[in-house]
């Protein structure tokens, strides 16, 4: 599988970098079909939201040329764009004048189990919890510490998924998706203003949701809400929609708006 660093193929990397020091950074997985990246425009304003937030001076015209250029040579697998603040000395203080580096890593396809998609998954309630922190909420960043925590937590073939709370109690995101749930008709998904990843899929989804005229609102889920509702589902850029059916000894049903979405998640990554 190919490797590039900063649009030249390579495999090795400077050991001052500040994505390794520091988590100085932030990373994009893309789905790749017959050459071509899915959700392009998606992953690139995401990226380029995180990069004007953590103020990382990127190209995003040159990034898009390459991800193109790296996905025909890929041709079906898995894209991950890595861009980092690039090298520095020691210390916190950033470079000046800084020059990010972009990193591409090309994999194989995720082989995950069909009944995942098609029965449901049960999650696993996770204990680690996510910190707080606005300035980085929503970003899909380099620290992912938290993360590698919670899946630590299992490894038994039974849970999918791990559920994952903020600090105080609110329902936020899987370890590696993000959530939605149905109750009354209304599509609901967390708040991730405080914390947590805001997926492209997730925001492919809410834009369908709205296209189609079907309530939906971002707000604070508490457990409570979440285990009361209609029917539940995950969603990320790789698998797409996954319904959920368990939660310890909760269970919901695959229901006919997960479905429906779960439809369209399928063709968005089959374009």
């Amino acid at each position: 599988m190919p490797s590039w660093v900063d649009g030249q193929p390579l495999e090795r990397l400077s050991v001052r970098d500040r994505g390794l020091a520091y988590g100085d950074g932030l990373f994009e997985t893309i789905a790749v079909n017959r050459g071509s990246p899915t959700l392009l425009a998606r992953h690139l304003a995401r990226l380029g939201e995180g990069c004007a937030r953590l103020q990382i001076d990127l190209d995003l015209a040159l990034v898009r040329a390459e991800l193109l250029a790296f996905s025909r040579e890929l041709g079906d697998g898995v894209a991950k764009l890595i861009v980092t603040r690039g090298d520095g000395l020691r210390g916190y203080a950033p470079p000046q004048p800084g020059l990010p580096r972009r990193i591409l890593q090309g994999s194989a396809k995720p082989s995950y189990p069909a009944c995942n998609a098609e029965l449901g998954v049960r999650l696993f309630p996770c204990v680690t919890r996510l910190a707080e922190q606005p300035l980085l909420a929503g970003m899909k960043h380099l620290n992912r510490l938290e993360q590698v925590l919670a899946r630590a937590e299992w490894q038994d073939a039974e849970h999918a998924e791990g559920l994952l709370l903020d600090t105080s109690g609110r329902v936020i995101e899987g370890v590696y998706s993000n959530l939605f749930m149905l109750k009354d008709g209304v599509l609901l998904t967390p708040d991730l203003s405080r914390c947590g990843v805001a997926g492209v899929m997730r925001a492919e989804l809410l834009a369908q949701a709205a296209d189609q005229g079907l309530p939906c609102h971002v707000c604070d889920i508490g457990l409570d809400t979440l285990l009361g509702a209609d029917e539940i589902f995950l969603c990320n850029s790789l698998y797409g929609v996954w319904p959920v059916r368990a939660l310890q000894r909760h269970e919901w049903p695959v229901g006919p708006l997960t479905r429906k979405l779960q439809i369209i998640a399928c063709d968005l990554l089959d374009s």
